[in-house]
């Protein structure tokens, strides 16, 4: 079964989950090794995935970002996000971005007949990686699984709220699996179909509004950043953080820093100590 995500956080916690060996004995209980170390994992062996990190394909174009009718394994979408994480990474941005694109990796799994199961949520990166996929998927005729997120789980007297797969650690991946389902030719159709009203829009930015997922102007979520910097000094890494935690939102932490950029561009956020990489300036709303 070959695993499919939509972000690098979500593919490298799937990836340790699927690089679990696991041991049974019909005499006792199962054992469970983490391949490569001699210790057990503290958590319950029943979140552990059989099956290697080589089955774990990472689909991380970011498509609810940027121009869509352009060909995604081109120039422009790996310039964008490179663009994106260089903000934050620097000189090791080309080599990460390069490790989570991999169409070509995916289109040899498809052609060699392998299962696909592919973990998605609603945040807006992962619907609409879900449904660019299901546009190629069309053309296949390969068994197709779904895993969808939930809003949240309960755990005897706790609830843990969930925005993506992100939040969900290595471990507690297999805990999900009673959600999986296989999902039908006519269910794919539809959701390509949903791809094409969005490329046909082709908005900056998609996000969920509703319960659906629309095209919205590149300055949709520009009051976050607005409505929680003030004229008191803060860092920049710092105030991302407080967006995050406050509004909840499944946009990455680079857009917000692209923003922040635009604004101290248009004077709208000054820069009182400026640093090698952005997020380490410290900035405030300019006085109007």
């Amino acid at each position: 079964m070959i695993e499919v995500l939509f972000a690098d956080s979500e593919a490298a916690s799937m990836k340790a989950a699927k690089s679990t060996v696991i041991y049974s004995k019909a005499d006792g209980p199962t054992s469970v090794f983490i391949a490569g170390k001699k210790k057990p994992p503290e958590k319950e062996h029943s979140g552990w995935l059989e099956g290697s990190a080589d089955d774990v394909v990472c689909f991380g174009y970011r498509l609810d970002i940027g121009n869509i009718q352009k060909d995604i394994e081109g120039h422009y979408r790996k310039n964008l996000i490179f663009s994106l994480l260089n903000m934050e990474m620097g000189e090791e941005t080309q080599d990460y971005a390069d490790s989570f694109m991999q169409m070509q990796q995916l289109k040899i799994y498809l052609e060699a007949g392998e299962s696909i199961r592919i973990w998605y949520s609603d945040a807006p990166y992962s619907r609409c990686g879900l449904y660019h996929l299901c546009s190629i998927l069309n053309c296949y005729e390969n068994e197709i699984h779904l895993v969808k997120l939930p809003e949240y789980v309960v755990h005897g007297k706790t609830i843990i709220f969930y925005k993506n797969w992100g939040e969900v650690a290595a471990e507690e991946f297999a805990g999900f699996l009673s959600g999986e389902r296989i999902v039908s030719k006519e269910e794919i159709r539809m959701y390509a179909s949903l791809w094409s009203e969005l490329a046909e829009d082709n908005s900056p930015l998609r996000a969920m509004v509703n319960g659906k997922m629309i095209g919205v102007p590149e300055d949709f979520y520009d009051f976050m950043i607005l409505n929680r910097i003030t004229t008191k000094p803060i860092k920049e890494c710092r105030l991302i953080g407080d967006i995050i935690g406050h509004y909840q939102a499944s946009i990455g932490d680079w857009w917000y820093a692209k923003r922040i950029q635009h604004f101290i561009e248009e004077g709208l956020i000054k820069v009182l100590e400026d640093a090698e990489k952005p997020y380490a300036r410290l900035i405030c709303l300019a006085n109007q």
